[in-house]
C-alpha cells in the first residue's frame, strides 16, 4: 500500500509542479483587464452605482468641513460669542449629509452585489462551457478534483472582488484624492507634514506584497490537492473499504489537511501584517498633526477648528489606506485564483474544428481508417500504420490483448483524439473537415462502465435524444428487454436513481445504456465491452436486443465473449497497435492463429 501511495504522491507532485510554475509569474495586470471584460457588459448598470459612490464620498468629505465651520463660526468664533442659530443650521446640514450618505451607501451595496453575482455567473458559465470543449488529452493529465476546484473554489474566490472590491477601490481612491486636496489647500505645510509617513508605509508594505501573493497561490495549490484526493477517495471508497485501508487513507488526508491549514495560517498572518503597519503609521501621523498643529495655533497660522477638522480628515485618510491594504490582499487572492482559471480558459482543445468545417451530412456508415499512426505519449505509438475499410452496414469486431489498440480505434472514430498520421473517413469524408457535433450525433457508443446520471430512469434513457417522447422511450426500452425490470421498480420509469445508478445492477445499467443508444438512432454504433459485466440470462436478452440495435447500422464491437463477436461480418485482431489477423470467425479459426488462441484460452478458463 505504501508503494501505491508513493506512486499517488508522485502523481500529485507532478500536478503541483505545474501549479508551482504559476507562482513564479510576476503580478499580471493584464489579468485584471481580462477580469474587467466580464464586467464590461454591465457598465451601464454600474454607472448609477459609481455616481452613488461619488455622492457618498462627497458627503463624507463634507462633514469634517462642517465641523471646522461649527467650531470656528458657532462654538468658538473669533469674537468670542457662541451662535446657537448658526450651530443648528450647521447641525441640520450635517444631518442631511448623513442621510444622503446612508441612502447612497445602501444603493451602492445592494446593486454592486447584484452586478457582482451576474459577473460571477458569467465567468463560471464561460469556464464550464470551455472545459466541456477541451479534448481528452486535457483530462488525461488532470484529476477530476483539480478541475472541480477551478469551477467552484477559484471562481468563488473572485466573488468579493466583483461584488465589492472594484467599487470600493474606486471609492477609496476618490476619498483619498479628495482628502489630500483639502489638506494641502487649507494649510499646505500641515498637510504635507501629516502625510510624510505615507511613503514610509508604502515602502514597508511593498516588501510584503510578493510574499503574500506567493502565499495565497500556495493556499490554492494545497486546496486543489485536497479536492483532488477527496474526489479520488469518494470514487474509490469501495476499494478502500474492501482492502481495509481507511486508517491509511485518513492519515494521508490528515497530512494534506495539516499542510493546507499551515499554508492558510501563513498567508493569513502575512495578510494581517498590513493592519499594524497602518496603525503605527497613523499614530505617527497623528502625533505630527498635534505637535505641529499646536505650533501653528500658537503662531495663529490655523484655528482650533482647522486642527480638529484635520484630525477628522486624518482619521478618514487612514481608513481607506487600511482598506486599500486589505483590498490589495484581496486582489492577491483573486490573482492567485484568476491565474488558475485563465490557465484553463487559455487551454486550447487538441481536437479542434477548422474554420471552414461543415456539418456532416446524413451518413450511410462506410468507414475507412487510412494508414493511421497514433501516440498517446510521444515516442510510444498505440497504433502503427493501421488501415481498415468498412462498408456501410457491416459489423466489425475488434479483439486483442489489453493495450493492443482496440479502444484507440474507437477514440479516433469518435474524434476524441486526432491521429498523428493518416485519416479517418466516413462515407469518404475526412472527419477533421466536419463539425464535431454533427459527427458525434451520428455515432452512438455503449461503454462497459455505463454512466447513469442522477435523475429518473426516463431521463437517463432520454439522454440519447432529448426531444424523444415518453412513448419513444418506452418503445426503446421494450426493444432491448429493459421494460420489464423498469416496471418492477417502485415508480417505474419515474424511479429516481442516484449518481452512477448504484441502486441498479450492472446488467440493468447496461440495458439502460442500450435503450439510450437505440433512442439516439445512430448510423454508426460502437459497443465497447458492452456485455462484459452481464450475466448469462441477461446476455440472452441482449443478444435479442443486439439484432434490433445493429440492424441496418455500421457497428464496431470490442468484446472477448465469443457469443458477441462470432456473428460479426469482420473480426480484426490487434496486437501492439498492429493488425495481425482479419476475417470472419470461421476463417480465423481455420487459420489456427492468434484469434484461435484467444478463443481457446477463453474456453480453457470457463
Amino acid at each position: 500500500m505504501s508503494s501505491v501511495k508513493s506512486k499517488a504522491n508522485n502523481k500529485n507532485e507532478r500536478f503541483i509542479y505545474q501549479d508551482d510554475e504559476l507562482i513564479e509569474k510576476p503580478f499580471n495586470w493584464g489579468q485584471l483587464r481580462r477580469l474587467y471584460m466580464y464586467m464590461k457588459p454591465y457598465s451601464k448598470e454600474l454607472m448609477p452605482v459609481i455616481w452613488m459612490m461619488i455622492l457618498g464620498t462627497a458627503t463624507r468629505l463634507g462633514v469634517p468641513a462642517l465641523v471646522i465651520l461649527a467650531i470656528d463660526e458657532a462654538i468658538a468664533p473669533a469674537n468670542g460669542e457662541t451662535s446657537v442659530p448658526k450651530l443648528l443650521i450647521i447641525a441640520s446640514i450635517m444631518l442631511v449629509l448623513y442621510i444622503v450618505q446612508w441612502a447612497s451607501n445602501t444603493y451602492r451595496i445592494k446593486y454592486t452585489n447584484i452586478i457582482g453575482q451576474k459577473v460571477i455567473y458569467d465567468l463560471r458559465n464561460h469556464l464550464f462551457q470551455h472545459i466541456q470543449k477541451l479534448s481528452f488529452r486535457f483530462y488525461d493529465k488532470r484529476p477530476a478534483g483539480s478541475v472541480l476546484v477551478r469551477v467552484t473554489n477559484d471562481v468563488n474566490a473572485l466573488q468579493d472582488l466583483f461584488t465589492n472590491g472594484v467599487v470600493n477601490l474606486l471609492m477609496d481612491c476618490v476619498q483619498l484624492f479628495g482628502i489630500v486636496i483639502i489638506l494641502l489647500a487649507w494649510n499646505f505645510k500641515l498637510g504635507l507634514a501629516v502625510m510624510i509617513t505615507v511613503p514610509l508605509m508604502f515602502l514597508v508594505s511593498t516588501t510584503l506584497r510578493k510574499r503574500i501573493r506567493f502565499a495565497w497561490q500556495d493556499v490554492r495549490i494545497k486546496q486543489s490537492r485536497i479536492n483532488s484526493h477527496l474526489n479520488e477517495s469518494i470514487q474509490g471508497m469501495k476499494v478502500t473499504q474492501a482492502y481495509v485501508q481507511e486508517k491509511d487513507n485518513m492519515s494521508f488526508f490528515n497530512q494534506m489537511n495539516t499542510v493546507n491549514v499551515q499554508s492558510w495560517n501563513k498567508a493569513s498572518a502575512l495578510n494581517q501584517a498590513f493592519g499594524p503597519i497602518i496603525e503605527i503609521t497613523s499614530a505617527i501621523g497623528t502625533f505630527i498633526l498635534f505637535w505641529y498643529g499646536a505650533h501653528l495655533i500658537q503662531s495663529e497660522a490655523i484655528t482650533i477648528g482647522v486642527l480638529v477638522g484635520y484630525a477628522q480628515y486624518i482619521g478618514n485618510f487612514w481608513d481607506p489606506i487600511n482598506r486599500l491594504g486589505q483590498m490589495y490582499s484581496q486582489l492577491l487572492i483573486a490573482m492567485a485564483s484568476s491565474e488558475r482559471i485563465f490557465e484553463f480558459i487559455d487551454e486550447e482543445p487538441t481536437v479542434g474544428e477548422l474554420n471552414e468545417a461543415k456539418p456532416l451530412p446524413k451518413i450511410k456508415g462506410a468507414v475507412k481508417f487510412d494508414h493511421i499512426v497514433f501516440e498517446y505519449e510521444k515516442g510510444r505509438p498505440a497504433l502503427k500504420d493501421v488501415t481498415i475499410d468498412v462498408k456501410a452496414g457491416q459489423s466489425i469486431a475488434l479483439v486483442g490483448h489489453t493495450g493492443s489498440g482496440k479502444s484507440t480505434i474507437i477514440n479516433l472514430l469518435c474524434r476524441f483524439y486526432d491521429p498523428v498520421q493518416g485519416r479517418v473517413l466516413i462515407d469518404g469524408i475526412d472527419i477533421r473537415d466536419v463539425t464535431i457535433e454533427s459527427l458525434r450525433s451520428q455515432v452512438g457508443i455503449v461503454l462497459q462502465d455505463t454512466f447513469i446520471f442522477a435523475g429518473t430512469i426516463r431521463d437517463n434513457i432520454r439522454y440519447g435524444r432529448l426531444d424523444a417522447s415518453d412513448a419513444d422511450i418506452v418503445k426503446a426500452a421494450q426493444a432491448v428487454n429493459a421494460h420489464d425490470f423498469i416496471m418492477e421498480l417502485p415508480d417505474g420509469y419515474d424511479t429516481q436513481v442516484e449518481e452512477r445508478g448504484n441502486v441498479l445492477s450492472m446488467g440493468q445499467r447496461q440495458l439502460l445504456s442500450f435503450a439510450r443508444a437505440l433512442l439516439a438512432d445512430p448510423q454508426i454504433l460502437i459497443l465497447d465491452e458492452a456485455t462484459a459485466s452481464i450475466d448469462t440470462e441477461t446476455e440472452l436478452k441482449i443478444q435479442e436486443a443486439l439484432k434490433i440495435l445493429l440492424a441496418g447500422r455500421t457497428s464496431f464491437m470490442i468484446a472477448h465473449r465469443l457469443s458477441t463477436i462470432r456473428h460479426a461480418d469482420e473480426i480484426i485482431v490487434l496486437d501492439h497497435g498492429q493488425i495481425v489477423e482479419q476475417g470472419n470467425h470461421e476463417a480465423l479459426i481455420a487459420k489456427r492463429g492468434v484469434y484461435n488462441g484467444l478463443i481457446e484460452a477463453q474456453y480453457r478458463y470457463l
